[in-house]
């Protein structure tokens, strides 16, 4: 039986983005859909100010990182700016500076897929990216329950300098890693047949470790050091609300990100939460 390769156009991932700027405040909304229809929902706040020309292109930047590290191939950007959509695609001068340091970070992502295209759509056809948008740049408090949000400290156009969080020996992933990517297995019996049964769980992508989901998008696998950060940012950081375990591990789980103790990291957290400890109900 021949197998017929899948046409690159049906792995194709659709990014809609839309910004807002008021007097409140800035902030815009992205939604990256993959192939196979899962959604994935960011809400970003600025604190920062920006035009609304930098409120298109901020989304934009940031889901088109998003698409790169899911490992896309394909990818269609449909967002309302008129201007944005046409400075990309070489129709408009950049005249401005700034904007023509967004394009040219937009067209450097750009060549990390195989096939790429932005698209201009009526603000009627977008009028989800637009809602939240908007909601993300006045009530954002509400908003944080409900989808993914990120504060953005600075401009995407500035560089930054990455350090790359890394463990003292071997994590919780290691196993995996090796035996996904060599076959390679613990001497241990027990732990040998744990790891196997584990694996088909997981997948590589791009040498990052992800779980995969059914019914949910796929989870980029943490070491416990840096989901126990996640934690603490989520339950006292500055989206956070002092949640109980529950709720606080869901929360952390909607991020993205999974390690195999975060519940019981979660219960911990919360037991030595100073103001839960005093605020909590008897």
């Amino acid at each position: 039986m021949e197998v017929k390769e899948i046409p690159i156009n049906n792995r194709r991932w659709i990014l809609y983005t839309d910004g807002a700027s008021s007097r409140e405040g800035s902030g815009s909304r992205l939604i990256l859909t993959s192939p196979e229809g899962d959604e994935g929902t960011y809400a970003l706040r600025f604190d920062f100010r920006t035009s609304n020309n930098e409120a298109e292109y901020e989304p934009l930047l940031v889901g088109l990182h998003l698409a790169k590290q899911t490992g896309a191939e394909a990818v269609t950007t449909l967002m309302d700016s008129r201007l944005a959509t046409n400075q990309v695609n070489g129709i408009f001068e950049t005249r401005d500076k700034r904007m023509e340091k967004y394009v040219k970070i937009v067209q450097q992502l750009t060549k990390s897929f195989k096939e790429f295209t932005i698209k201009q759509i009526p603000r009627s056809k977008n009028r989800r990216a637009d809602a939240l948008s908007k909601l993300a740049s006045t009530c954002f408090d509400h908003l944080s329950k409900k989808v993914l949000v990120e504060v953005l400290k600075e401009r995407s156009i500035k560089e930054r300098r990455v350090s790359t969080l890394t463990t003292t020996g071997p994590t919780w992933m290691t196993s995996l890693v090796k035996y996904l990517q060599q076959s390679v297995l613990p001497d241990s019996h027990d732990e040998a047949r744990k790891i196997r049964i584990k694996a088909p769980s997981f997948v590589l992508i791009n040498e990052e470790l992800y779980r995969k989901g059914f019914t949910t998008p796929w989870l980029r696998c943490v070491d416990e050091a840096k989901g126990i950060e996640a934690l603490q940012e989520a339950h006292a950081g500055q989206v956070g609300a002092h949640e109980g375990t529950c709720a606080l591990t869901g929360k952390v789980l909607r991020m993205g990100i999974y390690w195999p103790t975060a519940y019981q990291d979660a219960a911990e957290l919360t037991k030595t939460c100073w103001e839960c400890q005093v605020f909590s109900p008897v």
